[in-house]
């Protein structure tokens, strides 16, 4: 079994965050035999959204690693986890009202902007997402994504209060204690009880280091540098590579 991992923002997708030009990779990639699986910062709402446009029905990964999302009946023996509206939740993050109750009493010393203290017009302007998809954004379940600051020295801050925070490709996320990569190694530790897994993940920011680390084969967009990963200048070339 061949497993990918994939981010979505500036991998998948563009800046219109558009789904239909990733969809000839990702069917290329499933009818070469591939168990597809998003792992990215994206909240569980945005991520059923690209789901339903992409047909993809396995589990995927939400909030830079907070949980592991896999439908009901997914796998053919018991899963552990919190069921929530057709998925078994394997949660492996902090609760997001603990995240905001940290940055909030930062946020006016810092200059901090986010989705918990943003308008929807701001969410707008900030993501450039359109109206729907920043209504799903702002559906936060385990993390935060800090948008502008006025003053250095808040990530030292929210380390000390026990958070992990990580670059991506424009913004910084706030998590719990996980990141992608454990995420995706509890992942795999369900689909070698299958058959054996070889598993390829593709990025593009520095949150998705983890996750590079505990691949078979790792693909990184643009020219950021992994010391175990091949660069790639877009999506469509990994499909020069791995098919």
């Amino acid at each position: 079994m061949r497993v990918i991992f994939l981010d979505l923002d500036r991998t998948l997708l563009g800046d219109d965050y558009s789904p239909e030009p990733a969809e000839p990779i990702l069917k290329s990639l499933i009818s070469a035999g591939f168990e597809v699986v998003l792992n990215s910062s994206k909240t569980l709402a945005e991520q059923e959204y690209y789901r339903g446009a992409w047909g993809l029905e396995g589990p995927f990964i939400v909030e830079n690693g907070s949980a592991i999302v896999i439908p009901e009946d997914y796998f053919p023996f018991d899963v552990s986890g919190r069921r929530r509206g057709g998925y078994i939740l394997i949660e492996l993050g902090e609760k997001y009202s603990r995240i905001k109750r940290v940055l909030d009493p930062l946020a006016p010393e810092y200059g901090l902007k986010y989705y918990g203290n943003c308008t929807l017009d701001e969410v707008m302007a900030f993501t450039g997402l359109p109206e729907n998809l920043a209504r799903l954004a702002m559906r936060r379940d385990y993390s935060e994504t800090i948008f502008a600051w006025e003053r250095p020295g808040f990530e030292d801050l929210l380390s000390e209060r026990g958070l992990r925070v990580s670059r991506g490709s424009r913004f910084i996320g706030v998590t719990g204690g996980t990141d992608k990569g454990r995420a995706a190694v509890e992942l795999l530790k369900l689909y070698s009880r299958l058959e054996r897994v070889e598993s390829y993940a593709v990025g593009d920011g520095e949150n998705d280091f983890p996750l590079l680390d505990v691949v078979d084969h790792a693909f990184l967009v643009g020219t950021l540098r992994h010391r175990g990963a091949k660069n790639i200048s877009s999506i469509n070339e990994l499909l020069e590579v791995v098919l």
